[in-house]
This record gives C-alpha cells, sequence and structure tokens, in this order.
C-alpha cells in the first residue's frame, strides 16, 4: 500500500510539473507589476507591432514667466540640428512714481550690473558661452500683456537695439561661485556689467516727474533688455535662467548726499521682473535641415526611426494595425514601450550630454474633430500625481542590448485596449511628444466619457522648454523595437 501511494504521488508530480512547464513563461512587465507571474497557467502574453512616424510639432509653445528661460545656441547635434535661443524681459523699478533719494546733481554712480539667475544648462559645459546684452529696439516693444509663442520670432518683428555693455564670457566653472557682501549674500547667479551711461541715464536723468512717472512713460523710454548669443562663438549649450528668482535683478549702484553722512557710502536699488506688469519673450529656433533627422521627417512612415524633441519640437505617431482585429479578452496588463536607440559613435560626446527629455506624454488624435486628446480610460489628468505615474511617461533609465542608461519610456493602455475589444470602442492613432506648457483635450473614463475638459501639461511634469531630445526604436527597428505588449486571459 505504501508502495501505491508513492506511486501515486510520483504520478501526481509528474503531470502537474508538465502542465506548468509546458505552459508559456509569464515575465513581469516593463511596468514593473510582477503580479502576472503568480497566475502564469492562464495568462499569456503577446506583442503587437506598431507603424511609426516622426513629424514636427506645429505647437505655438508660449513660455510663461515662472518656467525658465533659455539661452544660447546648439551648434553642434548631428542628429537634431541646431538650436538658437534670445530673450527679451523688461526690469522695472518696485513702485510708482519712481525717485532715488538725494538731487541729482548729488548723485554719483557707481556701476550698473545685471544679474540673472542660473538653473544650470543643458549641452557641452566645456565651452564658455558669449553673452551680448542690448537694449531693445524702442520701435518694436514688447506688448503689454502678450504672450508669445517661441517658435514664431519672425512673426512679431522684436528687435535688439544698441549694446548696452561688452560682451560677457560665462564660464560655467564660475557658476556656484559666491557673492558676499553687505548688499547681498548669493550663489548661482550671472552678473553682466553694462555700460555707466545706462547707469547715468536711469539714475540721474529719469525722474519721477518725467520717465519714472508710472509704468507706461518707463516702458516708452526703457523698453528693456534683450539677451542674445551668437552661434559663431563656437560654445554648444544652452543656460537655464529663471525670471520670478531673487537673484534675477537690475542692479543700480550709487552714491549720494541723502545718505546724512560725511563721507558718501556706496547704495543699490534693484529693478526687477514684475509678473504682473513686465513682459518676457523667448524665442527658441529650430534648425534641423543637416542633420540625421530631417531625412525622417514628415511622411516617412513604417520608420524604424523616431525621433522627439521637447517643444518647440517633434512628436511620433503610432499606429497599431493589430487592434483591429485583436480577440476579446481579459486585459491584465497593455503598454507601449519606447527605448532610445544609443548613439553608439558619440556615447562619450553628443549622445552624454544631450540627454533625453525626462517625461514623454502619450496622446490619441481624434480625426472627427482633429484635437489631440487623452488616451481613454487610462489618462486620469495631472490632478492626482499618483494617478499620472501609473499611466508613466516618466523617464527610466536601463542597461539593454549592451549598452547602459538607455532611456525608456512605458504607458499604460489597458483599459483603452480593453474597451476597444470588449465594447468595440473607438481606435485612434496615437501621438508620443516631449510637452512643455501643453493643453490636452481631456475625457473623462468610462461610463463618464462624455464629459470633456481642457487639461494642462506644464513644467511640473518635468520638461523645460527646449531641454531633451531622445532618438527612439521606430516599430521596424531590429533591437530598440517599439511595441505594445499585452498580457492576458482568455475568455
Amino acid at each position: 500500500m505504501a508502495f501505491i501511494n508513492i506511486v501515486r504521488k510520483v504520478t501526481y508530480f509528474t503531470i502537474a510539473a508538465t502542465l506548468l512547464f509546458s505552459c508559456t513563461r509569464i515575465s513581469t512587465s516593463e511596468l514593473g507589476l510582477d503580479f502576472l507571474s503568480q497566475d502564469a497557467i492562464s495568462t499569456r502574453d503577446t506583442i503587437l507591432d506598431v507603424e511609426t512616424e516622426t513629424v514636427v510639432m506645429e505647437d505655438s509653445l508660449r513660455i510663461y514667466p515662472t518656467d525658465q528661460h533659455m539661452l544660447g545656441d546648439i551648434t553642434n547635434d548631428p542628429i537634431f540640428g541646431t538650436t538658437s535661443a534670445s530673450i527679451f524681459l523688461q526690469l522695472k523699478p518696485g513702485f510708482y512714481p519712481f525717485f532715488i533719494k538725494g538731487t541729482k546733481d548729488s548723485i554719483i554712480v557707481d556701476s550698473v550690473v545685471l544679474i540673472l539667475s542660473y538653473k544650470g544648462f543643458y549641452g557641452d559645459s566645456s565651452k564658455p558661452v558669449k553673452i551680448y546684452v542690448n537694449k531693445i529696439d524702442p520701435s518694436t516693444p514688447l506688448t503689454v500683456g502678450k504672450l508669445y509663442a517661441s517658435n514664431y520670432p519672425n512673426a512679431y518683428g522684436i528687435r535688439k537695439g544698441i549694446a548696452l555693455g561688452n560682451p560677457k564670457l560665462f564660464d560655467f566653472a564660475s557658476a556656484k561661485d559666491s557673492i558676499n557682501d553687505r548688499f547681498e549674500n548669493a550663489t548661482r547667479q550671472i552678473r553682466l556689467r553694462l555700460n555707466q551711461s545706462l547707469g547715468t541715464e536711469l539714475l540721474k536723468t529719469y525722474d519721477s516727474n518725467g520717465v519714472y512717472r508710472n509704468d507706461t512713460t518707463f516702458r516708452d523710454a526703457f523698453p528693456g533688455f534683450a539677451l542674445s548669443t551668437n552661434a559663431a562663438d563656437n560654445h554648444n549649450a544652452l543656460i537655464r535662467l529663471a525670471l520670478l528668482d531673487s537673484n534675477t535683478k537690475l542692479a543700480l549702484y550709487y552714491s549720494t548726499s541723502a545718505t546724512g553722512s560725511v563721507t558718501r557710502d556706496t547704495l543699490v536699488t534693484h529693478f526687477r521682473f514684475n509678473y504682473s506688469t513686465a513682459q518676457n519673450a523667448n524665442f527658441i529656433l529650430r534648425n534641423r535641415a543637416a542633420s540625421e533627422i530631417a531625412s525622417h521627417l514628415n511622411g516617412f512612415a513604417k520608420d524604424s526611426l523616431v525621433y522627439v524633441q521637447t517643444s518647440p519640437g517633434t512628436m511620433v505617431k503610432i499606429k497599431v494595425p493589430g487592434l483591429k482585429t485583436f480577440e476579446n479578452k481579459i486585459i491584465h496588463r497593455a503598454e507601449l514601450i519606447a527605448e532610445q536607440v544609443p548613439d553608439a559613435a558619440r556615447l562619450t560626446t553628443t549622445d552624454s550630454y544631450m540627454t533625453a527629455p525626462n517625461f514623454l506624454f502619450l496622446g490619441v488624435y481624434d480625426s472627427a474633430t482633429k484635437q489631440l486628446r487623452s488616451v481613454p480610460n487610462d489618462y486620469q489628468g495631472v490632478v492626482n500625481p499618483q494617478l499620472l505615474a501609473q499611466f508613466g511617461g516618466q523617464k527610466i533609465t536601463k542597461s539593454l542590448n549592451g549598452f547602459s542608461n538607455v532611456a525608456t519610456y512605458n504607458f499604460n493602455v489597458s483599459r483603452y485596449v480593453q474597451g476597444l475589444i470588449a465594447r468595440k470602442d473607438s481606435l485612434f492613432d496615437f501621438r508620443l511628444y516631449a510637452p512643455v506648457n501643453d493643453s490636452i483635450k481631456f475625457v473623462q473614463p468610462y461610463p463618464f466619457n462624455k464629459i470633456q475638459a481642457t487639461d494642462f501639461l506644464t513644467t511640473s511634469l518635468g520638461n523645460q522648454p527646449a531641454i531633451g531630445r531622445v532618438r527612439l526604436g521606430g516599430g521596424s527597428h531590429s533591437k530598440f523595437k517599439m511595441r505594445l505588449r499585452i498580457f492576458y486571459t482568455n475568455l
């Protein structure tokens, strides 16, 4: 009897082992959800091919005062081409009518310094950037209350006028130098000393009865600053600046008899960027003509390589033909996977400092309304960061195909796919891009999918203007293939 029991146990074990190892092996999903492996007997996975194409994103990015502003040139990016960024801004007195204590005759100008809040850089920091400061041409002033589209500078015609000082060579190694004096204790400043004549104009010529009488009279006399660089100076980086930071200001150093002491002492007054009354424009020009991306733009369908450049930039059209005929099943997880194709020839140079965007966004194109809209049912808005993280789009780096630090992006489209195959919901083409400040048509998840609103994608997601670009594997790439992976159970 004991022998028979042993035989039975061995037989049961053999049958169980055969069933287990004959089933499809289920790995963890790309989003890191390992619960799928617990139901390996009934759960399967499959890969659906995608078709991809890169297009220029004809956006109208507007850079707000709260966003970082870019200044500089990318002159050597063989994959995406060149970028040039300039800034126009106004710095103003804190009140009107504005006045300097003491008589004009008693005022002695010490110096005038334009101070910019430095927040970092994008590109190659081994070469310094030469910064030029000009007065905005009074005949082309910034318009009050206008938000300027960053990639349409020629439409506005704003020009720089006379130079206000000698060009400043900014060395990135000095970015953390500290300023310690009785006026301030600060770091991460870019200090541009301007002409003494500007100080005379602002401190001695203008007064509260004239130019400083109100905001309008001041803007008419002094329309603001134009900051620019020159690609011919052979640098290869964008400087990140913050206008609303306390480090951004115009410092007027002077002395006056109004101090009341026999020994004249230096004083300082500051003009700052006023969110409610000051204007700003950050123009970012892209030129992709002589780069790799130029031969992959607009019309190169089913491409093996696709390109995403942070706004103002490019986006990827994605089709998934297999979804049209995918049979009804229980969807456990459906995720779109996009992986960077490293630049093997430039891993330690361009590829190391022209980094991928921190965040990509996946939407769909609604051909009926000709609008970008949210992925049905899965994208639930930016109000709850946890839900946004579950949807995906945050850059993750991993080792793939012999390369380290490969940028990857994953998007959870499980509910969208389930709705397609179970309820026969509408099928859309995807759009993949790197937003800065953008809006998208947001449709509530089923069954409230008749409720629509506008959702705003902001820099809080991780992208600042022009920062980031990535070459991704398209649907036909041999190693870094973009794909839709689906974990499912048959009904």
